[in-house]
């Protein structure tokens, strides 16, 4: 019987279920969206269990399509959105509270008392991180001090924390395995990444319970079995999990980021671009993080990291905010129509600005708006907006490791979009390189799963696997990039500190 590699893509908007083979192609594949929460301005929310549901009912959609039987998964790799924060009870898997998604804004007070503390220089040391309300740790103490009765329990161990890995895993194998691996761990800024240990001072300092964290494991290694009796995952009991990853250190992994220096930028909600910097952590002079990329083999990568909150989620906004198209794909139509934006710059700070600026209270910002601007131009500088963004995170990470990149490997949703990737290279004046298979967050959770329980080899049998579609070099001079970028700086700075 044919075998496969269960890969569960649980994202920021939706859960997903893909099937790979052993050349890494797609053999069925899943998708379900799910319903975002806004309770307040700067606030973003997941229910817990709407998740749960959403990625059980993407697996058998998933081996439905591919017509999988019981019996023909090797193994289950685990990918996730990071950070986003789920607290529940260990008796029941109740959640207290909503889900705490990694674009909300809700902790940025807490944050400004631990800064005030002067803890800043400690959590960067240990955790690689800056103190931002981006990562889980502060997440965590807002649920303990605001949700009745919430501290009381975890301090007598009746509460379990754990990224939406951790709460998948956790489920999945019926509430006996309550682990994270080292890549969602290094995410918390709750988590020494030098030593891979929960770091103590920062947990007494948000008041966490050390009860409440997970087990943190090596992202290719042992993350129990599936349970049986799982309703609707009877094809699934006593299938190991043996591959979790954060979903940009996955994609990183899917690429075949193999070797230190090598780099790739996925287009999702948000942008993240990250950089292997090979087996020792290296902490940034330009806003950027330093952060785990995988255990594997005995061995722990380590990588640079920038991180934009609001990349493919500006063409949501224009589909679902502004109703000027009606299908993302319709971006491009629009964008194409038009040489350029037309003097027109968005600055997409909807939940704040991530690297290099980390302003809380930067928010959307749309200048050189005339008469003759048309749905065309906005089109065209929503697609320029996010190319800006990671032309800001590149610009700093070159700076940091001293050298320029000499390609960008590319995936998520929004990099099948040509003309984005046209306007990134011109931005970056680098090639861009793009996959067959742009599913890489996927890939990289399949491929850590498969290798722990032998059905990839090694590296190399995975890197044999890569395929290029397309290349995109740059096609203006580096005059008129100067020009462009000063001009998206002149706009960001328009954008800062505006609601503070």
């Amino acid at each position: 019987m044919e075998k496969y590699v269960l890969a569960l893509d649980q994202g920021t908007t939706s859960s997903r279920a893909i099937l790979f083979d052993r050349n890494g192609g797609i053999h069925g594949t899943a998708q379900l969206e799910f319903k975002q929460y806004y309770p307040h301005e700067g606030w973003v929310e997941h229910d817990p269990m709407e998740i749960l549901r959403s990625q059980k009912l993407a697996i058998t959609a998933a081996m439905e399509t591919g017509e999988v039987p019981a019996g023909s998964i090797a193994a289950i790799g685990i990918t996730n959105q990071r950070e986003t924060t789920v607290v529940w009870e260990k008796a029941t898997g109740r959640p207290v509270y909503n889900a705490i998604v990694w674009q909300c804004r809700r902790t940025a007070d807490i944050c400004e008392k631990l800064i005030a503390s002067g803890l800043s220089d400690y959590v960067t040391e240990k955790t690689g991180l800056l103190i931002d309300a981006y990562f889980s740790a502060t997440k965590i103490k807002w649920i303990l001090d605001n949700v009745e009765g919430a501290r009381e329990k975890a301090e007598r161990g009746e509460l379990l924390f754990g990224t939406i890995d951790t709460w998948l895993i956790w489920w999945l194998t019926g509430g006996k395995v309550h682990a994270t691996d080292y890549s969602n761990a290094s995410r918390t800024m709750l988590f020494d990444i030098d030593r891979l240990e929960w770091d103590e001072k920062i947990m007494n300092a948000l008041g966490i319970p050390a009860s409440m964290l997970p087990k943190a494991l090596p992202s290719s290694g042992d993350f129990g079995c599936v349970a049986p009796g799982i309703p609707g995952l009877e094809a699934l009991a006593w299938v190991p999990i043996s591959g979790v990853a954060g979903d940009q250190q996955a994609a990183l992994f899917g690429q075949g980021c193999f070797s230190k220096g090598q780099a790739k930028n996925t287009y999702g909600t948000g942008c993240f671009l990250m950089m292997n910097t090979g087996e020792s952590s290296m902490r940034s002079r330009n806003g950027l993080v330093a952060t785990v990329a995988w255990g594997l083999n005995g061995k722990v990568e380590y990588a640079l990291e920038g991180s934009v909150f609001n990349g493919g989620s500006v063409i949501k906004w224009l589909r679902d905010g502004l109703g000027l198209i009606k299908s993302a794909p319709e971006v491009n139509i629009l964008a194409e129509s038009v040489k350029d934006a037309g003097g027109v710059i968005l600055v997409p700070a909807f939940t704040g600005l991530g690297a290099p600026y980390w302003d809380m209270y930067a928010r959307g910002t749309m200048v050189g708006i005339t008469r003759g601007t048309t749905s065309a131009h906005i089109a065209r500088a929503v697609l320029d907006s996010i190319a800006y963004q990671v032309k800001d995170l590149i610009s700093a990470m070159e700076d940091d490791v001293g050298f320029r990149l000499s390609e960008l490997r590319v995936d998520g949703g929004a990099s099948v979009s040509n003309v984005l990737m046209q306007i990134q290279s011109d931005m970056l004046g680098v090639a861009i390189n793009r996959p067959e298979v742009v599913e890489t967050t996927a890939l990289g959770a399949a491929y850590l799963a498969g290798l722990y329980v032998g059905y990839w080899k090694d590296l190399d049998d995975i890197e044999a696997n890569r395929k290029v579609e397309r290349v995109f070099t740059p096609a203006i001079e580096e005059a008129e990039r100067k020009h462009r970028y000063s001009e998206w700086q002149r706009a960001v700075e328009r954008s800062r500190n505006w609601s503070n």
